[in-house]
């Protein structure tokens, strides 16, 4: 088959791969799911469609032209030293906003509604009432306004909150009751509710929520992070939850992944701990939105989701 050679590479690369090649990908496809698989192509690959794919492993490219990560966060090849200045980058966009703020409101209306009292019931069959809340009138602050961090904002709206949101490039006038840029984080973060992290990992985003800004919080104020677990300090979120500081963390992404059994995050009664989940891959979205972006590469087209070095993502 004429055109490029293309490396499809994650745990369970042939779906991916089956969906591309029944769709007349213009190219090569072919997988790997491990390492030394992926050592094999990527001498040929001009293309690599791949989620964490080892850094190492690009030392060894000759023909790559292009890298399309199968998911939102490329931190992983914008650091890595050995992928060139030419290569162009590019991520999933506008596929995760829907499922990512699902998880979000499944989670607050679970906490506001005090849920797991009313299943602790059910199981002692007893019954008895108890106090619940609402999410009207609370206010969220959303950090991170990208197509996520809009959709979050929507379902917000419908619950009549009262939102405000943190953006460093996206324009949001008329988005949020009231907007916040990245250097006024403590003001950002002061009267909010809810604070929920839907940032990309960058050099102005690491540990961007430390002790500082968790000493700034409500007492009562949860966290919840779907962006990247490295924005937040992790050890100082951990003693700010212990000692109170903050009511508690709803957590779907973390410093290290899978995180460590011996993590104190897994045992504290005012944190949830979800592996990852909050925004899942759906292997013919993202594929489609793969060939869609091939054929503008062939083509010389503007490519979606380009990623700029410079910022991170």
């Amino acid at each position: 088959m004429s055109g490029p050679l293309i490396l499809v590479y994650n745990q369970n690369p042939e779906t991916i791969a089956g969906y591309l090649r029944g769709h007349d990908c213009p190219g090569r496809v072919v997988t790997a799911s491990h390492a030394d698989e992926a050592q094999k192509w990527i001498t040929e690959a001009e293309i690599v469609f791949a989620w964490r794919l080892p850094s190492p492993i690009y030392a060894a490219a000759r023909h790559l032209r292009w890298i399309q990560s199968m998911g939102a966060g490329v931190e992983d090849i914008v650091a890595n030293p050995h992928v060139g200045p030419d290569v162009v980058m590019t991520r999933i966009v506008d596929q995760f906003g829907v499922p990512i703020a699902e998880y979000v409101f499944a989670e607050l209306l679970y906490h506001v509604r005090n849920l797991a009292e009313a299943r602790r019931l059910q199981r002692a069959r007893q019954w008895q009432g108890f106090s619940v809340d609402s999410l009207k009138g609370r206010t969220i602050g959303v950090a991170g306004l990208g197509s996520i961090g809009k959709e979050i904002v929507r379902k917000a709206r419908v619950f009549d909150m009262r939102v405000v949101g943190l953006s460093r490039h996206q324009p949001v006038a008329g988005l949020v009751d009231r907007a916040f840029n990245d250097r006024q984080w403590i003001e950002f973060v002061q009267d909010l509710d809810y604070l929920v992290l839907a940032l990309p990992l960058s050099a102005q985003t690491a540990r961007v929520v430390d002790d500082t800004i968790l000493g700034y919080m409500k007492p009562h104020a949860i966290i919840v992070n779907v962006g990247r677990g490295r924005v937040i300090h992790q050890s100082a979120l951990i003693q700010a939850l212990y000692r109170g500081d903050i009511g508690g963390a709803i957590l779907d992404v973390f410093e290290d992944e899978p995180l460590p059994l011996d993590n104190p995050l897994w045992g504290l009664p005012n944190v949830v701990v979800t592996p990852h989940i909050s925004g899942p891959s759906v292997d013919e979205e993202v594929a489609a939105f793969f060939l869609r972006n091939l054929k503008r590469f062939l083509g010389g087209e503007p490519l979606e989701g380009v990623v700029d070095r410079e910022r991170g993502y």
